[in-house]
């Protein structure tokens, strides 16, 4: 590389970086010199990493790295596209494509699997929450944009796709899945009558009309006796916001129950109504690492109004708005212009949701015999009587958790007992 092109990549990858940091300053209204001294510190970096690295560097891949390292501090859901990535992500918005039913963000670089869709093919592959994709196709996913591997996994149905998949968990060895696109299907809400009188709903997607589905089953779940609710939003990764609002909805009468704010997008408050209230039952959340999106706004609003206990554990942190944002030379980047906030005011995809009794659902895989290859195989979800976190939340709706149950609208009480994990001991997703 010729040393004017050089000196071109770093003055042009520097001046990026201190755009986006001179945007943070601002935007938290702290000391502009920061801003500046942060600068000059990337800047004698990236210089000694052109004069003292052990052998000629790629400048071109150190800013690259450089642009998806900054991008994935601040919002492991953004992306850099170049001109060419941003032309065909414009052109895939326009189409109907087949997927494989991942829902995708970044990990330690990696592209990381927030959760797959449940019934889809990755699903019945086992790929699930915290699996690194290490290639797509036999292309690495390291600094790869998030929104160019999500258009990878999009093609013509019945076509082919292989991942090499790292559990690291399980195995240090990767794993190769191959899977065949298809039309993603959401899957419908569930429910049943389980212990007697509790009305048990399993709700797996939250896109758009999915709320009035619960209410349609929430109706009918009454009408057969149930006098309790336990509602299951494990895994409930796919979906939106709104429709997590319009789910907490079914069971509030009133209070905020969440907002959401940007730097360019003025707060807007959602509020409970009571004209859209299903159930005044006492209500249980469960909620685990896979679930996000309009899953976790509506298990936040119910929280943070104190209607129900929420049970499980630490949910993923994903929900804002987000957008392209152009710029110069016809590239864009994809990030988050405005946050949902919970009813305390804590940002849910920074904060996540903290369940008031947690507890670890430990993950079910077939075992691994010593020497044997690895595989990405999960067992199937176990039945209602069965499943650990099912049971506390049953235990909890029939006991309370050191207080009673909350239910119309009242304060329900969080005390823990003393033989559960509490949020502090709670460990994040394992990748």
């Amino acid at each position: 590389m010729y040393r004017v092109t050089k000196f071109s990549v770093i003055f042009l990858s520097s001046a990026l970086i201190l755009l986006f940091l001179l945007g943070s300053v601002l935007a938290r209204q702290t000391n502009p010199a920061d801003v500046y001294r942060h600068f000059a510190v990337y800047t004698e970096v990236l210089t000694r990493i052109k004069s003292d690295y052990v052998e000629e560097p790629d400048m071109q891949g150190v800013t690259l790295g450089a642009l998806h390292g900054l991008l994935e501090s601040i919002d492991p859901f953004a992306s850099y596209l170049n001109k060419e990535q941003y032309e065909k992500y414009l052109d895939e918005q326009k189409v109907e494509r087949a997927g494989v039913g991942l829902i995708l963000s970044r990990k330690i670089g990696y592209v990381g699997v927030v959760d797959s869709i449940v019934g889809s093919p990755a699903d019945r592959a086992g790929l699930t929450t915290g699996d690194l994709i290490e290639t797509i196709d036999g292309v690495a996913t390291r600094d790869m944009p998030l929104a160019y591997a999500e258009m990878l996994l999009r093609g013509e149905p019945g076509s082919e796709v292989t991942l090499s998949i790292l559990r690291v968990r399980l195995s240090t060895d990767p794993v190769e899945v191959h899977l065949v696109r298809e039309p993603i299907r959401y899957p419908p809400v569930a429910s049943q009558i389980v212990g007697g009188n509790i009305g048990y709903i399993k709700v797996r997607s939250l896109e758009k009309g999915k709320a009035a589905e619960v209410a349609r089953h929430l109706r009918k779940l009454q009408a057969e006796g149930a006098r309790k609710i336990l509602l299951d939003l494990r895994r409930a990764a796919a979906g939106d916001p709104e429709e997590g609002l319009a789910l907490a909805d079914l069971f509030l009468d009133e209070g905020l129950m969440a907002y959401v704010e940007g730097q360019k997008i003025p707060k807007k408050e959602f509020r409970a109504s009571r004209e859209t209230t299903v159930s005044r039952a006492p209500l249980v959340v469960v909620v685990n690492r896979g679930t996000a999106n309009g899953a976790e706004v509506a298990a936040a609003a119910l929280l943070g109004n104190k209607r129900c206990e929420v049970v499980g554990e630490q949910t993923y942190g994903d929900a804002a708005i987000r957008r392209a944002v152009p710029l110069r030379g016809g590239g864009a980047v994809i990030l988050s212009v405005a946050k949902y906030h919970s009813p305390s005011g804590e940002p849910i995809q920074d904060k996540r949701v903290k369940p008031s009794v947690p507890l670890i659902a430990q993950d079910r895989y077939p075992e691994q015999v010593e020497g044997e290859k690895p595989t990405i195989e999960r067992l199937p979800d176990l039945p209602v009587d069965r499943d650990p976190l099912l049971e506390k939340a049953i235990e909890v709706l029939k006991k309370g958790a050191g207080g009673k149950v909350a239910s119309r609208g009242s304060s329900g009480g969080h005390a823990r007992d003393g033989n559960w994990l509490g949020p502090e001991r709670l460990p994040q997703p394992r990748l």
